[in-house]
């Protein structure tokens, strides 16, 4: 049994739906599921892809179903259109099946923030999946799809792959197209893939790699490609990075499996890495704010109904359409932008950014690749926000250079611990993304991916039918 064969079979097709809800039932992972959804989509193709349903986070157009970015702002609204990335899918037969929970506008390293529902990690249902693109994580790791696609401006799809024991791939900024993607924070922002299979998540980033006309940050993908060999070295983090020992044996076994295999490994230092995190959160929250100005009540989205004013609009519209943590990233922007705080803060942070990219770009003349953690924890407990921001910032460190320097970054399972899926990251130079897969592979002859309890391939799934 393939996937490909699922959804066109009656049987089959009601004990996948049967498989979801129950799951469902549970982890809360998906905001919309329609399986039935395979009219405009090729079905008959030699594509590997062909048939395979997927889910997208829904900040990402698919028309005819709702794009909420997890928030009350927007719950009514309806896409009239396909984003690039759901059209090219299309184009090869892949089914879009639904759309997955993810914090309000991105803002959250939790699904929590959700306005509509609460996403639980499949591994541990008192526990968060990882942020934003939760849903996604939590929906691949259960089995409910075998692929789905997330957005990433400052970890928000490795960190949740960390949680939920599957891959999550940050593709270099520009490589795959933005249209059809709600803006956010528009210089940071990628779409990125969730997958247990490493070479699926390969196959579906070369047919969303390209130039695409509708989005002018994009670009032709390079012909030649860095191939990993014997002598590639690779790079870590030394000293005290404030991890949790679950994390700490993960990352200790993944830079001696890499010893083992003969591979060099380097310690390294980025000199301005400190100042590159309060640099990040000025950045982001700045575009946050100038992205959000157009959601006012007058034209799409939620609209107050007390309000006796223009002016009056905006505010209830706002106040009760945002959550806490938009609103709070809102404030902080639009406060670095004023005029007599521009040049202190935003240029100031705009300046550090490029000294981080000048800093990454020297690095990657010595080493090839970069190990690092994802979060210096296993997953928290729902709840526990606050306790987990001092971890929250430790994590923004190693997953925000990536965004600043628009790097290509992986998040892959590096094992079990305490029952709970640990995830690192390996980080490579612009279009360094063969370079990734290679390494990942290098660590999955030693680490298999872990499979969750209660989890099923489809096969399993539909055991009973010849």
């Amino acid at each position: 049994m393939e996937w490909n064969k699922i959804l066109s079979d009656k049987e089959n097709k009601k004990k996948y739906i049967e498989y979801v809800k129950e799951w469902e039932n549970k982890i809360h992972s998906l905001l919309e599921f329609n399986p039935d959804r395979t009219v405009s989509v090729k079905t008959e193709s030699s594509n590997p892809l062909s048939g395979i349903p997927y889910v997208v986070k829904d900040n990402i157009a698919i028309k005819d179903y709702h794009l909420t970015c997890g928030s009350k702002m927007l719950e009514n609204f309806i896409s009239f259109y396909d984003a690039t990335i759901v059209e090219k899918l299309n184009s090869v037969g892949a089914i879009p099946v639904g759309k997955s929970n993810m914090d309000e506008f991105g803002m959250g390293s939790s699904t929590d923030n959700s306005s509509l529902a609460v996403t639980n990690n499949p591994w541990d249902l008192e526990r968060v999946a990882g942020g934003s693109s939760g849903g996604s994580a939590a929906a691949v790791a259960a089995g409910l799809v075998p692929f789905a696609l997330g957005t990433d401006a400052g970890g928000s799809v490795r960190q949740p792959a960390s949680f939920c024991g599957v891959y999550g791939l940050k593709p270099t900024y520009g490589v795959v197209s933005r249209y059809g993607v709600a803006a956010s924070a528009s210089s940071l922002d990628s779409v990125g893939i969730f997958s247990r299979d490493l070479n699926m998540t390969e196959t579906i980033f070369d047919l969303l790699k390209g130039k695409d006309d509708l989005d002018q940050t994009t670009f032709d993908y390079p012909k030649e490609e860095k191939n990993l060999s014997q002598k590639s070295v690779f790079g870590y983090f030394g000293g005290d990075l404030d991890l949790s020992e679950p994390v700490k044996k993960a990352y200790k076994n993944c830079i001696d499996i890499l010893k083992a295999k003969g591979y060099e490994t380097k310690e390294i230092v980025i000199p301005d890495l400190e100042y590159a995190v309060p640099a990040y959160y000025v950045i982001i929250s700045a575009e946050v704010s100038t992205s959000f100005a157009k959601y006012n009540g007058i034209r799409y989205g939620y609209r107050s109904k007390g309000a006796d004013s223009p002016i009056s609009l905006m505010e209830k519209t706002r106040g009760e359409g945002f959550g806490e943590e938009t609103k709070l990233r809102i404030l902080l922007g639009t406060y670095v932008l004023r005029s007599e705080f521009k040049e202190k803060y935003f240029i100031k942070a705009q300046k550090i950014r490029t000294k981080v990219i000048n800093d990454i770009n020297s690095l990657f003349r010595s080493i090839d690749l970069l190990l690092l953690p994802v979060f210096p924890t296993t997953a928290f407990k729902h709840g526990s926000i606050e306790l987990s921001q001092p971890q929250r910032r430790v994590a923004a460190k190693f997953n925000a250079i990536s965004n600043l320097a628009g790097i290509p970054a992986l998040s892959f399972p590096a094992g079990i611990y305490e029952n709970l899926p640990v995830g690192l990251q390996f980080c490579a130079p612009f279009c360094g993304e063969k370079l990734l897969f290679q390494a990942a592979a290098v660590i999955a002859e030693e680490i298999p991916v872990p499979k969750v309890s209660g989890f099923k391939t489809i096969e399993e799934i539909c055991s009973t039918n010849k």
